[in-house]
């Protein structure tokens, strides 16, 4: 994990509804999930959003995995 990338991940209570989004841009990391869930690659995002850097997108990527990464407890 890399603090550094995290770092572009911004959370704001007043914009998207608190949702994590990249660098304070009104773009979602779950935006970004959505995309290439959709099969965008990563050159396709770059091009329709052009204020986006490829650490973005890995940025998302990451946030993504470090927020499921919990440890899941099962009731005997």
């Amino acid at each position: 994990m890399s603090d550094q990338r995290l770092a572009r991940i911004t959370l704001e209570p007043g914009k998207c509804g608190g949702s994590p989004c990249i660098r304070g841009y009104r773009l979602r990391v779950s935006d970004i999930l959505s995309l290439l869930g959709s099969g965008a690659s990563l050159s396709e995002i770059l091009e329709d959003y052009t204020f986006l850097e490829e650490e973005d997108i890995f940025a998302a990527l990451e946030y993504a995995a470090v927020q499921l990464s919990h440890p899941v407890l099962i009731a005997a």
